[in-house]
């Protein structure tokens, strides 16, 4: 058994292109050899800035022989009257390669066939290799691409070099101009240079010690991590660890090696916020804490090279920084300085979007509709005052204007709360202003406080109304102004905060507190707007769910019976998906299917009230019926208002008997039509519940 070593050297690749370049080349490799029947023991795939690499260990030498039987024409097109091959016959033979002595027939429905077996596969892992590699690099996706030189070929970065081994043998192969070999290049400082492999296998044991690269991510990231800790404590703290900075800073560099710096401790009069973002997305830096978790005077930062001397790198790195600070403090000194009232003013000249008015205006309407939404409650524990429900709407979007969001707009609303907890705003309304812009996507945290969360429900809903007003949505890949994810965020806050707002009802607010001048440039009318709205949060609903795992049959069947209480759909769902796992349930959604099938179709030519009249009840069986619906009404009530849906659908289930002995026994349909319309009624009354828990005529058994 062989190893193939693969490695694609460029000039250095941004750190966001390193894990899906990973991912796709897994993917490629693992189905390509997959397909050609070349077996392996184990794939291993890794990047660095400047290399991708694919190490394929316990490599078949062939890929699999297999006879494939080949089916030609028939064989009276194919032989003679005196059964010698025809043109079609000898052509067959000759498309093949056998010689027609090895030709034969088989039988099918249809008749006799020319029929032959075909050799295939048999190939050396050399020569397949050398025409798949170059099929693999060439195919990679890449969010954007780049020519050089005179050529049209394009890759994400400049090709310089490739290395292809089989053991110690090279195998040939070009592409982008770049011919394959087993000179490899180390580190760009104080790596070996250019420097020739002998074997795939020693690969991994020269790139770090020769060429002075750690090709693994993980284990760059774990140098960073173990290294980071112990210059932390040496310092006195812990290091404030992100995960997605980490990614970043670990595809940034092929031997990592973290640097301990300091800044000025004045600094920290600065909001810890302010003084992480310098650090984190300007610097690419991690920030340093005590045990309290107050910050220290401290940043760690990831280094490419091992410098001989530290302090001038050290020294380099502060000096960066501290002008990064200096910035910070003065926006910061400018802004506590400023009144709210001048930035609200200056808001009515920031253009929100184009005909549906300013930030100003934005800000005017969340006002009103956060106070609604406020006083829907009682929201538990928590509460928010109409009046500081009121003006956390007005102030939510004040910061836009401010020094700081202008130079570091990540910080949009998490400087509004801070400044609003400095220039004497309520506790309340500062958390809400905090918690606007959350959650940012389907993975992100939600906010922290109940005015947070409304505000966030009532930003997005704005929104969504306007835009869909406008005739702007999303069509396709196509959602420019993030719609999908205002939609998904309203969706997770409702579901995990356990909000019962009515959706329906938040759009329809939302849609009345645009003024005249914005309506009139509506291009839809308010209930087509309204219906376009409800479909599009309804899928994006569906989407949310089944990402969680739901049966895709399960999650339609409930937002057919509602969606708009997506806390209850949700809990709606999950009693379903319980009840899914009866061994009968098959049985009982065919047995409600039916009913429901019948109400659907009769229910268009005659109107059911599912009032019944016990003197009209003339079979056993009905009046069985009837009077386990009766029984069971009271406790259905009273479940549903307790929000019981595991118990709702355990009861309705008790109805299963009753239900299939009423479909044996009685005729719905009769030609009577008083008598047909009160069994109507009766199975009526039966689906008017289920369909508050379920579409059963949506389930497909």
């Amino acid at each position: 058994m062989s190893v193939f070593l693969l490695e694609i050297g460029a000039e250095e690749l941004p750190a966001r292109f390193l894990n899906p370049l990973e991912a796709e080349l897994r993917d490629k490799f693992s189905s390509g050899l997959r397909a050609a029947g070349l077996e392996y023991a184990q794939l291993e795939v890794y990047s660095t800035p400047r290399r991708a690499v694919v190490c394929l260990r316990g490599l078949a030498e062939k890929t699999r022989a297999e006879d494939e039987l080949v089916i030609g024409p028939p064989a009276r097109i194919g032989l003679d009257a005196d059964g010698k091959p025809s043109k079609a016959g000898e052509g067959f033979a000759r498309t093949q390669q056998v010689d027609f002595s090895e030709v034969f027939t088989v039988k099918r429905d249809k008749g006799e066939y020319l029929a032959a077996r075909k050799k295939t596969g048999g190939e050396d892992a050399g020569t397949f290799l050398a025409r798949f590699c170059p099929e693999a690099i060439n195919s990679l996706s890449f969010p954007k691409r780049m020519r050089w030189g005179s050529g049209s070929y394009t890759y994400a970065r400049p090709l310089r070099w490739i290395v292809a081994l089989l053991d110690a043998q090279v195998v040939n192969f070009s592409t982008g101009g770049v011919q394959s070999g087993r000179g490899t290049f180390g580190r760009r400082a104080q790596g070996a240079g250019f420097f020739e492999l002998e074997d795939a296998s020693r690969y991994f044991a020269e790139m770090p010690d020769k060429g002075k690269v750690m090709v693994s991510a993980a284990e760059r990231r774990a140098l960073i991590i173990a290294r980071g800790d112990r210059l932390a404590q040496e310092a006195g703290g812990t290091v404030i660890w992100k995960d997605s900075l980490l990614d970043e800073v670990q595809g940034l560099c092929e031997y990592p090696v973290p640097l301990l710096g300091s800044f000025d401790a004045s600094f920290l009069e600065i909001p810890a916020e302010v003084l992480l973002t310098s650090m984190e997305t300007h610097q690419k830096s991690f920030g340093l804490r005590d045990a309290r978790g107050q910050l220290l005077p401290y940043f760690l930062t990831v280094l490419n090279i091992e410098p001989e001397d530290e302090s001038p790198v050290r020294k380099g790195w502060e000096r960066v920084l501290r002008a990064r600070l200096e910035d910070g403090k003065f926006f910061w000194k400018s802004d506590l300085a400023a009144d709210f009232d001048d930035w609200l003013g200056k808001l009515d000249k920031v253009i929100f979007m184009d005909k549906l008015g300013s930030m100003g205006d934005k800000s005017r309407r969340l006002g009103n509709l956060l106070c609604i939404l406020a006083g829907r409650g009682p929201f538990g524990a928590e509460t928010l005052g109409l009046e500081e429900a009121r003006r956390a709407g007005r102030l939510s979007k004040a910061d836009l204007v401010s020094e700081m969001v202008g130079e570091f707009d990540t910080l949009q609303g998490i400087m509004g709360s801070i400044y609003a907890g400095c220039k004497g705003e309520s506790p309340e309304v500062a958390r809400a202003l905090a918690g606007q812009y959350l959650p940012a996507g389907q993975d992100s945290p939600l906010p922290e406080s109940l005015g947070g969360s409304l505000l966030s429900i009532a930003d997005k809903a704005d929104t969504l109304a306007g835009c869909f007003a406008l005739g702007l949505i999303p069509t396709g890949a196509s959602d420019p102004f993030a719609l999908r994810r205002c939609a998904l965020g309203i969706a997770r806050i409702l579901e995990e905060k356990k909000l019962r707002l009515d959706v329906d009802e938040i759009f329809q607010l939302a849609l009345e507190q645009y003024d005249e001048s914005s309506a009139r440039a509506w291009k839809l009318p308010k209930d087509k707007i309204l219906g376009s709205l409800g479909e599009f949060f309804s899928l994006r609903l569906k989407n949310l769910f089944m990402s969680k795992g739901a049966d895709t049959l399960l999650v339609e069947a409930i937002l057919a019976a509602g969606y708009s209480d997506v806390w209850a759909a949700s809990a709606r769902l999950a009693a379903l998906r319980k009840f899914s796992f009866r061994p009968d349930f098959s049985e009982s959604v065919l047995t409600f299917k039916r009913a429901a099938n019948i109400i659907r179709k009769q229910g268009q030519e005659e109107p059911l009230t599912g009032q019944v009249q016990k003197s009209l009840l003339l079979e056993p069986a009905e009046k069985n019926l009837a009077a386990n619906l009766e029984s069971l009404l009271p406790n259905f009530e009273r479940l549903w208002g307790q929000d019981d849906f595991e118990a709702l659908l355990d009861l309705l289930y008790t109805l299963k008997p009753a239900v299939d002995r009423f479909f044996q026994e009685v005729m719905v349909m009769c030609e009577d039509k008083t008598l047909r319309l009160n069994r109507l009624n009766l199975l009526a009354g039966l689906v008017n519940r289920l369909r508050k828990l379920a579409d059963f005529d949506a389930l497909q058994m």
